[in-house]
């Protein structure tokens, strides 16, 4: 009796990877969207093996998974506001505002 209490309990108890066979936008839709709207932006410029380190470690249920969602976030990444890097380091000069005072003058051509 008591060895078949452990055989049911023993399959029982060998857990299952729900995230395996999964493509990294189902495994963000799974775990990531509910505080996320979406991926872009997330890995903020990171290189991937900093962000599956961070992920694994926080977020992930295996090594695979972190790794398939680092780079999935490093391939969607953009800079914020649409520029490139280089140009959000580059601060911009303000243009020089019109005198709304003084019309433009109509050129006058003769023929």
């Amino acid at each position: 009796m008591l060895g078949a209490i452990y055989a049911l309990t023993g399959a029982a108890a060998h857990a299952q990877n729900l995230d395996q066979g999964k493509s990294a936008v189902q495994l963000f839709a799974d775990s990531c969207a509910t505080c996320h709207r979406g991926a872009r932006g997330l890995a903020k410029g990171r290189f991937r093996p900093a962000l599956f380190l961070f992920l694994k470690d926080h977020y992930a249920t295996n090594s695979s998974t972190a790794w398939e969602l680092a780079s999935y976030l490093a391939a969607v990444d953009t800079p914020q506001s649409g520029r490139s890097r280089a140009a959000a380091a580059k601060p911009s000069r303000p243009a020089k505002p019109r005198s709304s005072s003084h019309p433009p003058v109509p050129s006058t051509q003769s023929d």
